[in-house]
């Protein structure tokens, strides 16, 4: 079957101000796929809008040919050409994209690099040092809560879970400066951040940064899985203490002494010890992966006392230098006398150094092994103790959740600590009443005010106030419970014990709508009129936006319940998360019938509790059926293990079937990797035994899905060779086929028909899926057809996307790049908000979403409303109910009114932007609109 529409006529070509290349066509155009195209004998219905030459210069890739020798720019410009420029046939298949970066080849383009590690010169004298609470997972209880051990020259980081990057954006925390990483567990719960932190950090500056990640013996199994998508140069600092769970060797990178803690950091400023915790069992039987935890002990160095100079008078010394290496602690000789002056001579009394614990418990049966420590015992004393070798604990952070806490184990195990102060960071019910990301919850809450048919209210936010504030002063000894940013300060001496001058008011949704009210009174009108949309009084804007009105209802929606499918978008940006839009997540609500998630980026499970509260989230995650990865950049799948591991802890002890996972080959290689550290109770299909083809093999009789899947790939095109490398061969559909026959089942179970993944143009095994819906009966009992989605995942437009899409009830597109930015577009194999729109049209599409918008758009991408008569912008949290498809382009408008005073703004910390695979991390310079009429 042809991939070109036979009813398209190629009426002329015309520069545009952002492509050097524009086809006018009649409606549902391909306009974005190919990149020229040889005059029609039909007449142009438009006249051309620009008279430059009819075929435009060739574009110059700059970004391809900065730092690159002349070898390579020859190179690339010969592979450019061999698809730039070639008039279109349904054989040819000429397309613009960037053939060594689908292919996998773009990697071999840039130098190795050799991440660094910065060196300071650290100060023990005069410095500043606090341990602070870092509130990831406090109001989603998703994950744990990270802390902060901060000094002038250092920091180090306690746990690095979901959300940790998105959080260090919104509060201006510099990864870039974090020396070290200690995982007090080696789990998705603990460590789900550290795959995107890592890569983050690789792309930081021209040679990137490294950083040390510390952790159990376990860390070795989450290094093999990570190997299969960040690089080994991102991983060469990783370094794992205590017994291998073979033997009971101790593994390299640190140092233990006979009975006591593995020494991990012992410089000027810090100590730092690890003191391995495991559950209490029986001798016979073996430690598991992920079971053993870490407590942390940091003590900082004694504080010298204070220097008297009417001694070091007394004694004969001239002031000058003899001072300062007297308190640097050196002996010096008597300027007038015949002695030697020693340090103790002239300095008062020291103070010992403060110490502090950080304690992961995450079972009463390791609460009761915590008791027998013997390494503990040192620090089960007073203030005033004279026992050798006792030390004070000052401060305590308990990263122990609730339930093992309160228990009377845990709780006389605590009171032997006396006068320390005991910081509660495990989940705790009053810290979900308010958000933690506080920029994209106000973002969230606008939205719901403006319409809460799309944008419903969060799930876990209270319109109650509760007064959290369980501690006043900064008294030691006692036990309050964490809050975001609640800080402990360790130097200067004077200051010791909590600071709460960080922790941020508390967000309330009547605190946001109050401001949004008074900073743009015309809303409450506006929120008035997106009511009459749902009730067809909107005659207004029918005519001020007739073309609002041009698209005929498909009779798939005919009578459709709100029962029957819903989408939801968790994650809207690419990259990485930002401070306004998580990455990739879309949530399919089948309700009674189940769900799926197509792409599980970073943070999902985090995403799904902000939209449906913890316990909405628990049931969403015990319902899902299927997952579906696109392809293998993280910030596509690096949330989903910590989904499956949630699922397995919600179904434990209940009969259920594994979740079937539908990803490319590489993500196996992952998920096989990360199971031996964590069960994730799931079966593997890889996309390329979902393809029509592969359907059509299970089930030789439905010649309907014998479309033309092949054909992007087919030979003689120019993908033929990105499909069937050596390195990834084809899969064979007889092993696949008892998984191919459950999926079927489940989705029987779901109501789809087909769920079938075809190929794109991204990145090597880079897939879209299309999912129909089963036919149905209206109450007069004639068939319905089902409804039917396709999601593009990251790709060029291409004629497998617009074949895949034809006749589509929505379309779910990417579009990282407004219009101007064409040529990024064609680099990194991703699409501009009109190619996508294009797509759609080309395709029949009725609704078309776009999404995955670069973060240099912060808010809301740039958009030309001219293309957007059957189209809407996603936002995080976004909820699109089949019922209300109609209604969903004659929002954008509102858009406009909403987020009129927004400009692009740069994010802060220009340093922690990354060279990603998905996003160059430019920034555009400041607009005052994102739309252009």
């Amino acid at each position: 079957m042809p991939l070109i529409p036979q009813n398209l006529g190629f009426l002329g070509i015309s520069s545009l101000k952002s492509s050097s290349f524009a086809l006018f066509l009649r409606p549902f155009s391909l306009y974005p796929i190919f990149a020229a195209s040889p005059p029609s004998s039909r007449p142009s219905r438009r006249p051309r809008i620009d008279p430059s030459p009819r075929f435009p210069p060739r574009r110059k890739w700059s970004s391809f040919e900065e730092d690159k020798s002349r070898q390579q720019r020859k190179g690339m410009e010969k592979d450019k050409a061999s698809f730039q420029k070639s008039p279109p046939s349904p054989s040819s298949d000429s397309f613009e994209f960037n053939k060594r970066r689908a292919a996998g080849m773009d990697k071999f383009d840039k130098p190795k690099k050799n991440l660094k590690r910065k060196t300071r010169t650290l100060n023990p004298t005069n410095t500043i040092a606090y341990v602070q609470v870092l509130g990831t997972g406090m109001d989603t209880q998703d994950t744990s809560p990270s802390v902060l051990l901060f000094f002038d020259k250092q920091r180090f980081i306690f746990n690095a879970g979901e959300g940790l990057q998105r959080f260090c954006t919104e509060h201006k925390i510099k990864l870039s400066k974090v020396d070290h990483i200690f995982l007090s567990r080696v789990c998705s719960e603990t460590a789900g951040g550290l795959p995107g932190l890592l890569l983050t950090l690789a792309g930081i500056g021209d040679e990137g940064l490294s950083v040390n990640v510390w952790g159990p013996s376990d860390l070795k199994y989450l290094v093999d899985a990570m190997r299969s998508f960040i690089p080994r140069a991102a991983m060469v600092h990783t370094r794992s203490f205590g017994p291998s769970l073979k033997d009971s060797t101790p593994q390299s990178g640190s140092s233990k002494p006979k009975d006591g803690p593995f020494v991990l950091v012992d410089d000027e400023v810090v100590k730092i010890c690890a003191i391995l915790l495991e559950p209490n069992r029986s001798e016979e039987s073996r430690s598991k992966p992920g079971e053993t935890s870490v407590i942390y002990v940091c003590e900082l160095p004694e504080i010298n006392g204070k220097f008297d100079p009417k001694k070091a008078m007394a004694l004969g010394l001239r002031a000058g230098p003899k001072y300062g290496k007297l308190q640097s602690g050196q002996s010096v000789k008597s300027d007038f006398k015949d002695i030697t002056v020693h340090p103790s001579d002239v300095m008062g009394p020291s103070f010992p150094g403060p110490v502090v614990l950080l304690v992961d418990c995450p079972t009463e049966s390791h609460a009761e092994e915590l008791l027998s420590v013997p390494s503990m015992k040192c620090y089960y004393s007073c203030p005033d103790s004279s026992t050798d070798g006792a030390k004070f604990v000052n401060c305590i952070i308990h990263l122990s959740p609730a339930s093992v806490t309160n228990s009377p184990t845990y709780q006389s195990w605590m009171k032997r600590f006396h006068s320390a102060q005991h910081i509660l960071a495990g989940h705790e019910a009053k810290n979900m009443e308010f958000p933690i990301l506080k920029a994209s919850s106000r973002i969230t809450a606008r939205l719901n005010y403006l319409c809460p048919q799309f944008f419903p209210a969060p799930g876990f936010w209270s319109p109650q106030h509760v007064n959290n504030n369980s501690c006043v002063g900064s008294s030691l000894g006692e036990n309050i419970s964490a809050e975001n940013l609640l800080k402990f300060t360790l130097r200067p001496h004077g200051n010791l014990g909590l600071d709460r001058s960080c922790i941020p008011s508390q967000l309330t949704s009547s605190r946001v709508i109050s401001e949004l009210l008074s900073e743009i009174p015309e809303i409450r009108g506006k929120t008035e009129e997106v009511k009459l949309l749902w009730n067809g009084l909107d005659n207004k804007m029918m005519v001020e936006e007739p073309w609002l009105g041009e698209s005929i209802v498909p009779s798939c929606l005919e009578n459709i319940r709100r029962d029957d499918m819903e989408i939801v978008l968790l994650g809207t940006g690419s990259s990485q998360p930002s401070k306004y839009r998580n990455v990739s997540a879309v949530y399919i609500e089948l309700f009674s019938r189940g769900s799926m998630l197509l792409d599980c980026g970073e943070g999902t499970l985090g995403q799904l509790k902000r939209r449906y509260g913890l316990q909405g989230a628990d049931e969403a995650v015990r319902n899902l059926k299927c997952i579906w990865i696109s392809h293998i950049h993280a910030d596509h799948h690096t949330g989903l293990a910590r989904i499956l591991a949630r699922r397995r802890e919600l179904l434990k002890g209940v009969s259920h079937e594994p979740a079937i996972v539908v990803g490319p080959r590489p993500l196996k290689n992952f998920l096989d990797a990360y199971q031996r550290l964590e069960d994730l109770d799931m079966e593997f299909l890889d996309c390329r035994s979902t393809t029509a083809t592969s359907w059509a093999s299970l089930e030789p009789t439905c010649s309907e899905k014998t479309t033309s899947n092949g054909s992007l790939f087919s030979k003689g095109s120019p993908m033929q060779s990105i499909h069937k490398r050596p390195s990834s061969p084809m899969t064979d559909n007889s092993s696949a086929l008892p998984y191919l026959k459950r999926l079927k089942k489940v989705l029987g179970e779901m109501g789809l028909e087909d769920l079938i993944s075809f190929p794109v143009v991204h990145c090597p095994q880079a897939f879209g899926v299309v999912l129909k819906a089963a036919e149905r009966r209206n109450t007069a009992g004639d068939e319905i057809p089902g409804w039917k989605m396709v999601y593009s995942g990251d790709t060029r437009p291409c004629p497998q996307m617009v074949e895949a899409s034809k006749g589509a009830t929505v379309l779910i597109h990417e579009a990282t790049f407004e219009d101007a930015l064409v040529e990024e577009a064609v680099a990194k194999n991703h699409s501009t908000t009109k190619e996508a729109i294009d797509v759609g049209s080309s395709a029949g599409v009725y609704r078309i979403i776009l999404t995955h918008f670069s973060q240099r758009y912060p808010k809301i991408p740039v958009i030309d409303e001219s293309h957007m008569h059957n189209t809407c912008i996603a936002f995080d949290m976004m909820s699109i109910n089949m019922a209300d498809l109609h209604v969903l382009p004659k929002i954008v408008p509102y858009f406009k009114t909403l987020f009129r005073n927004d400009v692009v703004e740069e994010e802060e910390g220009d340093e922690e932007e990354s060279d990603d695979e998905e996003d160059d991390g430019l920034v555009r310079d400041k607009v005052s609109s994102f739309f252009i009429n």
